[in-house]
């Protein structure tokens, strides 16, 4: 399993790296994506204290794990700006939180992150016709996530996306230990989003692409 959305004390998770990395490892996922919440006040500081440490930490985990960010509550007209910052200070992997039923997201952050071309759009929620189109035209990942309350909207997003060809991954957007969960259970989560088996062997195939892509920059 290759999980793109964790999080760890750098922002809301409960988990210091080293802990959520093994306890991964446990769970049986092969790489994670460290993608803890920023804005403009905290990105320097996550992307400086997670690039030092978790080099070392993967050279002894035998796992895969990348520093990434999710961007998180910023206002769609700084988004494209703030992708662009992240990847210049080293982020490996773009996340956008997206405009999730269960939060105040502001109207507009799915098209801002789209248009920013980031590389996942997290839960996207009610996303429009005309945004799933953009995703797919751009490159633009979405998720299926298995958080609970964010995945209620798991079923349209699956819908759409294979309606216009955009293309999924599936991720825990892990904030605790019990959020690290079995493959099994993925599986049925997005089965129980619309989509079928295939369909399922396709975005875990998605999230290959994305890390080998990554690693071998």
């Amino acid at each position: 399993m290759i999980d793109l959305h964790t999080h760890t004390v750098f922002s809301d998770g409960e988990l210091i790296p080293a802990e959520l990395i093994q306890r991964a490892k446990t769970a049986g996922y092969k790489a994670i994506a460290i993608t803890d919440h920023v804005d403009h006040t905290n990105i320097e500081h996550v992307l400086k204290s997670l690039l030092g440490g978790v080099r070392d930490l993967c050279m002894v985990s035998s796992m895969d794990v990348i520093v990434g960010v999710e961007i998180t509550h910023v206002p769609p007209p700084l988004i494209s700006d703030l992708i662009k910052k992240a990847r210049n200070l080293g982020a490996k992997l773009v996340v956008v939180h997206g405009e999730t039923i269960v939060e105040p997201v502001e109207k507009g952050t799915n098209l801002a992150a789209i248009e920013g071309r980031c590389d996942i759009l997290a839960h996207p929620g009610l996303i429009t016709e005309e945004e799933v189109k953009l995703a797919a035209d751009s490159g633009v990942y979405l998720e299926i996530t298995t958080r609970s309350g964010h995945s209620l909207t798991n079923g349209h997003v699956a819908k759409l996306a294979k309606k216009y060809g955009a293309k999924l991954v599936i991720n825990n957007d892990a904030h605790s230990p019990q959020d690290l969960i079995f493959v099994e259970k993925r599986k049925l989560i997005a089965m129980g989003a619309g989509l079928t088996y295939k369909d399922y062997i396709q975005i875990e195939h998605n999230s290959e692409t994305i890390l080998n892509n990554i690693l071998n920059r």
